[in-house]
C-alpha cells in the first residue's frame, strides 16, 4: 500500500498517531499494546532524513517521538480532551446519582441531559472548586 501525503498532511497524521497511542497506552504500564507502539515508531521513523527529522529520536534501538515533539504542544491538546471527558463523565455520573442511578431510557433522557447541562455550566464557571464530599 502506498499513501501520498503532503508534508503538512503527514505531520497531522503523526499527531493523530501520537494522540491515539497515548490514549491507548499511556495508562497501561508494562502491558502496552506493542502493535500500536510499533506503528508509531515506524511512522515517526519516516521523519529521518527529512525536514521533520527533529520530530524523531532513537531510544534503545527504537524510533520514538522526540522530546522536542512531545514537548511542543501536543500534550496541551491531549489535556484539553482529558478535561472535557472528565467533566462530561462527572456530570453524567452526578446526574444519574441525583436520580438514584437509573438506566438511561427515552423516558428519562431529557431529564438526565438537563441535569448534565446544569452541572456542565457549573464546571465551566467554577471547575470543581464548589464540589464538596460529605459523609
Amino acid at each position: 500500500m502506498q499513501i501520498d501525503l503532503t508534508n503538512k498532511e503527514f505531520r497531522y497524521l503523526l499527531d493523530l498517531v501520537y494522540i491515539g497511542n497515548w490514549v491507548l497506552n499511556s495508562t497501561r504500564g508494562d502491558q502496552r499494546f506493542a502493535d500500536y507502539d510499533a506503528i508509531e515508531s515506524k511512522l515517526f521513523g519516516l521523519c529521518r532524513g527529512t525536514k521533520m527529522q527533529s520530530l524523531v529520536e532513537n531510544w534503545q534501538g527504537e524510533e520514538i517521538p522526540s522530546r522536542a515533539y512531545s514537548e511542543g504542544g501536543i500534550h496541551e491538546a491531549i489535556a484539553c480532551y482529558e478535561d472535557a471527558v472528565f467533566y462530561e463523565i462527572l456530570a453524567e455520573e452526578l446526574s444519574r446519582r441525583d436520580m438514584e442511578y437509573p438506566d438511561i431510557t427515552d423516558d428519562n433522557y431529557d431529564e438526565i441531559i438537563g441535569r448534565m447541562d446544569r452541572y456542565m455550566e457549573e464546571f465551566r464557571q467554577s471547575g470543581v472548586d464548589k464540589l464538596v464530599l460529605e459523609d
